[in-house]
C-alpha cells in the first residue's frame, strides 16, 4: 500500500507540474476575445452571412440581352457555303427581358430578409456557444479547485498510512485502523479520478471552443461570482427577450420571408414581356429588313395558383411557428428564473455556512487523530463530511453561473 500510495502521489505530482508548466490562465473578457477571433464554427458562419450578402447583389442585377445570329450554311442555288456577303443571307435579333410586376423589387427584398436571417443565425451560434464556453470556464476552475483540495488529502492519507502501517506493523495498533484509512484513500482516490475524467473533458471542450491546444483555467472562480447577483424580473427577462433573443428573432424573420414570397408569387402570375428588335438580309419581305417586335406570354391557362396557394400555408405555417415560439421562450424564462432563484438562495445560505472554520477544523482533526486525541472511526466520518461539504460547495456556486448563464441564452442579452 506504501508503494502504491507513493506512485499515485509521484504520479499526481508530475501531472500538476505538467499541467502548470501549459496552463493557460484567462479572464472571461480575454476568453470571449480569442473565441471571436479563433473559433473555426464562428468563421465558417460569417462566410454564410457574406453569400447571402452577395445574393443581394445578384437580385439587383438585370436580365442579360440575348444576342441571335443566323448566318447561311450552304446555298444550292449557287452551290456556296457560308454565302452571307452581299448576295448572301445573314439575320440579327437582339432580345431583352423586361420584368413587370415589381418581380424584381421583391427579389431583393426577399435577398436582404436571407440575408438578415443569416445574421441571425450566426447571432445565435454566437451566444449558444458563448454559454458553453462562460459555463465551461468556470466549471474548470471548480474542478480544478476541487482536484487540488484531494490531491492535498490524499498526500495527507497517504503520510498517516506510512505512519499507521509502521505502528501497526510493531503492533502498537490495531490493523483495522489501516484497513479503515486505506479503505478511506481508495474511495477518495476513486472520486478524484471520476473528477478528472470531466475536468479532461471539460478542458477538451474548452480547447475546441478556444482553438488552442494549452491546458485553459480561469483568473479567478469566487472573485466574480457578485455579477451573478444581479437583481431582475421575470417581465423584465421576457422583454428583453422580445427585442434581443435570436432565436426569436429569426423566427419573426422567417414569418417576414413568408410574407414576402407570398408576395412575390402573386407577382409571378404578372407576365414578363419580350422587346427585341432584328435585321434580315433576304430572308424576310424586302431585303435587308429592320424588324422591332413584342412577345408576351398569355396567362390563360398557368396563373400560379398552386404557388400562391403554397405560400399562403407556408405563411401560416410560419405564424404558427412564432406562436409556439413565443410561447416557449415565456415558459423557459420563467422556469429558467425560478431555478437561478433558488440557486442565489443555496448560494447565500452556504457563504453563511461555509468559512474558514472548516478548514482550521480539518487541520486539528489531522493533528489530533496523530496525537491519538481522535478515534479512526470520529477521523474517517469527519473526513468524508468534509470532502461531501466541498463537492456540495462547488455543485453549488457552479450551478449558479450556469444558471444565470441559461438566462442569458435565453434573453439574447448579457443580464448577468
Amino acid at each position: 500500500m506504501q508503494k502504491v500510495g507513493s506512485s499515485l502521489f509521484l504520479i499526481l505530482l508530475v501531472s500538476a507540474r505538467l499541467f502548470a508548466q501549459d496552463t493557460l490562465h484567462l479572464s472571461l473578457r480575454k476568453a470571449d476575445s480569442i473565441f471571436l477571433a479563433k473559433n473555426y464554427y464562428l468563421l465558417a458562419a460569417s462566410m454564410n452571412i457574406e453569400a447571402e450578402r452577395a445574393q443581394i447583389l445578384q437580385a439587383k442585377v438585370y436580365p442579360n440581352p440575348i444576342f441571335t445570329a443566323d448566318l447561311n450554311a450552304y446555298d444550292p442555288d449557287n452551290n456556296k457555303a457560308f454565302h452571307v456577303g452581299n448576295t448572301g443571307q445573314k439575320s440579327f435579333q437582339l432580345e431583352q427581358l423586361i420584368i413587370l410586376g415589381g418581380k424584381r423589387r421583391a427579389e431583393i427584398e426577399i435577398a436582404k430578409t436571407n440575408s438578415g436571417i443569416a445574421e441571425l443565425e450566426f447571432q445565435q451560434l454566437v451566444r449558444e456557444l458563448k454559454f458553453r464556453l462562460h459555463s465551461d470556464l468556470y466549471t474548470i476552475g471548480q474542478q480544478d479547485f476541487l482536484l487540488k483540495k484531494y490531491a492535498k488529502q490524499l498526500n495527507l492519507l497517504d503520510t498517516l498510512l506510512k505512519s499507521y502501517q509502521v505502528q501497526a506493523d510493531k503492533g502498537n495498533i490495531a490493523l483495522k485502523e489501516v484497513v479503515r484509512l486505506r479503505g478511506a484513500y481508495i474511495q477518495l482516490n476513486n472520486d478524484r479520478a471520476e473528477l478528472f475524467k470531466e475536468y479532461i473533458q471539460t478542458q477538451t471542450d474548452l480547447q475546441i471552443l478556444l482553438q488552442m491546444s494549452s491546458f485553459i483555467l480561469p483568473d479567478s472562480t469566487d472573485a466574480n461570482l457578485n455579477r451573478y447577483l444581479t437583481p431582475s424580473s421575470v417581465s423584465d427577462l421576457q422583454n428583453a427577450a422580445q427585442q434581443n433573443l435570436p432565436e426569436l428573432l429569426l423566427m419573426k424573420q422567417n414569418k417576414v420571408l413568408a410574407e414576402q414570397y407570398l408576395s412575390y408569387q402573386k407577382r409571378v402570375a404578372v407576365p414578363d414581356i419580350n422587346l427585341f428588335a432584328s435585321y434580315d438580309q433576304r430572308g424576310g419581305a424586302f431585303n435587308n429588313q429592320v424588324n422591332a417586335g413584342i412577345a408576351i406570354p398569355l396567362p390563360l391557362w398557368d396563373r400560379n395558383r398552386g404557388n400562391i396557394k403554397t405560400s399562403q400555408y407556408r405563411l401560416q405555417e410560419a405564424q404558427y411557428n412564432l406562436q409556439a415560439k413565443e410561447n416557449e421562450i415565456v415558459s423557459r424564462i420563467n422556469n429558467s428564473y425560478a431555478y437561478y432563484v433558488q440557486t442565489v438562495s443555496e448560494y447565500n445560505k452556504s457563504r453563511q455556512l461555509y468559512n474558514d472554520d472548516f478548514e482550521k477544523t480539518v487541520e486539528g482533526m489531522s493533528i489530533n487523530f496523530q496525537k491519538r486525541n481522535v478515534s479512526i472511526i470520529e477521523f474517517i466520518d469527519f473526513f468524508e463530511s468534509y470532502n461531501d461539504v466541498l463537492a456540495e460547495l462547488v455543485r453549488i456556486k457552479t450551478q449558479l453561473v450556469i444558471s444565470a448563464e441559461q438566462i442569458n441564452l435565453l434573453t439574447g442579452k448579457d443580464i448577468y
